[in-house]
């Protein structure tokens, strides 16, 4: 395994927990504070149970910034969805293999249209589903809560399946880049860097407190 203190590991706010009275000013903010991407949770109410926001926010933010926009579809189905995602301003596109029959062909499509694909594995997904994606994603999200709600409990299990996908990655070569989602503060933030991450998606732990406080809270982030 990599020496996680000679990795930069990048912090991604989820907009999730931001001011939605203000979101266009919020992803400003971080991005000025040193948000290496913004993070946009789009969830149906079918496939997770609630609802946030559809294209129409994501090309609304995307005017605001030259962030990345990572776009994590918890919807079902997805197919229907990619391109308007991408065309929106979506750069990266992360989908679930249980929010869509036919995973391949969603991953292909999402390549297809120009973002880079990324996999999320829920807590009750083991990291085998990997197994026959590999070659398709340029992203693998761990979620460290089950998706839909944000401020939720960190789960610990979900460490040692960092750790044994760090471990995959790392012998086979892989550029593939791990995120984790959920829970993420400044006391979980460590453990999931040790364990190997490349990115963390952090919501609450960024947007706590004024704009001002933004740039301190992705530092203690990344750094402890």
């Amino acid at each position: 395994m990599p020496d996680s203190s000679a990795r930069r590991v990048r912090v991604a706010p989820s907009l999730l927990a931001a001011d939605f009275a203000r979101l266009g000013e919020e992803a400003i903010a971080v991005a000025a504070a040193g948000a290496d991407e913004l993070h946009l949770d789009v969830m149906d109410g079918h496939f997770v149970p609630n609802l946030t926001f559809g294209p129409d926010l994501v090309a609304a933010i995307r005017r605001t910034t030259d962030l990345p926009l990572h776009v994590h579809l918890m919807i079902s189905p997805v197919q229907p969805f990619v391109e308007r995602f991408v065309g929106a301003g979506a750069d990266i596109v992360t989908v679930h293999p249980e929010a869509d029959p036919h995973i391949h062909r969603a991953l292909q499509q999402v390549r297809a249209s120009g973002a880079k694909a990324g996999v999320a594995l829920n807590p009750g997904t083991p990291a085998k589903m990997l197994d026959y994606l590999f070659d398709l994603v340029d992203r693998i999200l761990i979620m460290t809560v089950n998706p839909g709600f944000g401020g939720q409990t960190f789960i610990e299990s979900q460490v040692d399946k960092v750790a044994a996908v760090r471990r995959r990655l790392d012998k086979d070569e892989s550029s593939i880049e791990i995120e984790v989602d959920g829970g993420i503060n400044r006391d979980t933030a460590p453990r999931v860097i040790a364990a190997g991450v490349d990115s963390l998606v952090a919501g609450t732990a960024v947007f706590g407190g004024t704009p001002a406080e933004y740039e301190s809270n992705i530092e203690l982030l990344r750094h402890g």
